[in-house]
């Protein structure tokens, strides 16, 4: 490709608002343009490199067995509602009716529209296990799109749907799965984790996050410092592994602890520290009200709630649904004494609290000398906190640490939860009828570009990977004007061109400084620069990675070249 002729329109400046690296770098790059909040256009440079990621996603999916296909991105609001998830979804799912008032979305994930074709196409236990992916826009109206291409409103996603007989078979696909995406992730040499996650809106149990560590992200991974254990922050487990905290048991008495509503006000106000008071946080779960207790030092965790009692919907509590119980006063609320008026969980640290202070249920009153069994008996104890860091990992090796994440590709064991609701079934080999077994699958492809944005640049630009480069050399005329550098370097385009070897050929009548600039920016691994020793067949080849440069004569150069990206 003549960069000449090549749309690659190139900046020098940061642009306003991108905080990202990755959206700086792809802006600056001209990898992409915006449209409007969350929604980019790829220019020919960047629809490269996506057309690189998207064909080592390809090459994996397909020697895992999986077939590709491809469905609308309009989806009926029927099969939503036939799952459930029209109204569960929320306002991300983009919703429009046509002419005739029919309701549509346009889809942000595929789960109703495999389902459909396959209860309709799958009859015997003969035709499963079987994968399906497709590669396809997605379509979600992000609340707050930012970080470029990190979150937006329209992206490119590969999802792929298992379909199998039993959850033994599920397993099974599952693993395959996801070493596919380990295969995936390693060939672009990302530094990833594949993490224990939560599968919100999506359904089902089992999954994992395949995490990209990075300096920026929306989620935090907790992971351990001596093993491969990793989860997202929002769903890690933590350890039951607590100290009986000293003290003998005293006298459980009232305090006064005017205007003190929160652990810290009234920690400083009785001069106790955080891990010896109880924090009660109330939550609606399907419409109950349930009371969380937590070591004041802790947070309790809303999903790891949802999870234990097997919940549809869990939400702060109101203050009006807190004092409905006529028993329990925001900011001084605590478990003693009303037992049976209010579902009480504890997380597992309190059961380790001696002499504990907890608010007395009574308006800037708390009680000191509380303990656990003796003055109040949670309905049970779970792991209900948020986990922190120097926490022991729960595998038992090393401690916790954190590192933020960019979300890259998400693994999920669905199970049931679509093809019940669906009515997608299989006749079994007794010929009765059973629900098929489902897994789901999908890579932000996308969104993997800007995290190998973010994880291979310097302060000159972007350093492709070799695997994902938009081309393999980038090969510069210094001086175009220069009769002998022109006609070596249109005679070294011919050849690579001649071999395959992709390549962006500077042709323009520019300075060498900005080419220079635009080739450090551009990020492409090799950079063959035609120069001064043109006419004795001498050029320069230089490695963008490590900044190594060597001259070469024309001769050697094509070997050169196919040692330093192994071909």
């Amino acid at each position: 490709m003549r960069q000449s002729t090549f749309l690659v329109p190139t900046l020098r400046d940061n642009p306003s608002g991108a905080d990202a690296v990755s959206h700086q770098l792809m802006l600056r790059a001209g990898m992409i343009r915006q449209s409007s909040a969350g929604v980019y256009s790829f220019l020919p440079l960047g629809w490269r490199v996506l057309r690189k990621v998207e064909q080592i996603v390809r090459e994996e999916m397909d020697r895992a067995g999986a077939q590709e296909m491809i469905m609308p991105a309009i989806q009926p609001s029927e099969l939503w509602k036939e799952s459930g998830r029209w109204e569960d979804y929320g306002p991300e799912l983009m919703r429009f009716k046509d002419r005739h008032q029919r309701e549509f979305a346009l889809g942000p994930t595929h789960e109703e529209v495999i389902t459909s074709i396959v209860r309709d196409d799958v009859r015997s236990y003969k035709e499963l296990p079987m994968t399906l992916y497709q590669i396809q826009n997605k379509f979600r109206d992000e609340r707050r799109p930012r970080f470029g291409v990190l979150r937006g409103r329209e992206f490119l996603m590969k999802d792929a749907y298992s379909f199998d007989r039993d959850f033994d078979g599920l397993d099974e696909s599952y693993q395959r799965m996801y070493e596919a995406y380990t295969n995936v992730f390693t060939r672009l040499g990302l530094n990833f984790r594949a993490v224990i996650a939560d599968s919100g809106a999506m359904g089902g149990k089992d999954t994992h996050e395949f995490m990209v560590l990075t300096n920026i992200g929306e989620d935090t991974i907790a992971y351990s410092d001596q093993s491969t254990f990793a989860a997202n922050i929002e769903i890690a487990p933590c350890a039951d592994e607590y100290s009986q905290q000293d003290g003998e048991a005293e006298e459980l008495r009232e305090v006064d602890t005017p205007g003190q509503k929160t652990i810290e006000g009234v920690g400083q106000y009785l001069n106790l520290p955080a891990e010896r008071c109880i924090k009660a946080v109330f939550y609606e779960v399907d419409e109950e009200l349930v009371m969380v207790l937590v070591r004041g030092d802790h947070e309790s965790n809303d999903i790891k709630l949802k999870h234990v009692l097997d919940a549809g919907k869990v939400e702060a509590a109101s203050e009006e649904l807190i004092r409905s119980t006529g028993k329990t006063v925001p900011g001084s609320a605590g478990p003693v004494g009303i037992e049976g008026e209010v579902h009480i969980i504890a997380d597992n640290a309190v059961k380790y609290m001696v002499n504990a202070c907890t608010g007395a249920n009574k308006e800037d009153v708390h009680f000191v000398n509380a303990n656990p069994g003796r003055d109040f008996t949670p309905d049970r104890y779970e792991d209900l906190r948020v986990i922190k860091e120097g926490d022991p990992s729960p595998d038992g090796n090393g401690t916790i640490q954190f590192k933020e994440g960019i979300e890259v590709g998400h693994v999920f064991k669905l199970g049931t939860k679509y093809s019940e609701a669906l009515g997608a079934t299989y006749l079994n080999n007794e010929g009765k009828a059973k629900p098929i077994v489902m897994g789901s699958y999908g890579i932000g492809v996308s969104r993997t570009v800007a995290a190998l944005i973010e994880e291979n640049h310097d302060e000159n630009g972007i350093v492709w990977p070799k695997a994902c480069a938009p081309f393999d050399v980038h090969l510069i005329a210094i001086n175009s004007k220069k009769e002998d550098q022109r006609e070596l370097a249109d005679r070294l385009y011919e050849q690579f061109s001649q071999t395959g070897l992709d390549t962006l050929y500077d042709d323009r009548a520019e300075r060498a400084g900005v080419k220079f600039k635009d080739a450090d920016l551009i990020g492409i691994p090799l950079r063959v620069q035609v120069g001064k020793r043109a006419e004795e067949g001498y050029v320069e080849l230089k490695q963008r990675a490590n900044g190594d440069a060597e001259e070469v004569h024309v001769d050697q150069l094509a070997s050169r070249i196919g040692d330093l990206l192994d071909l």
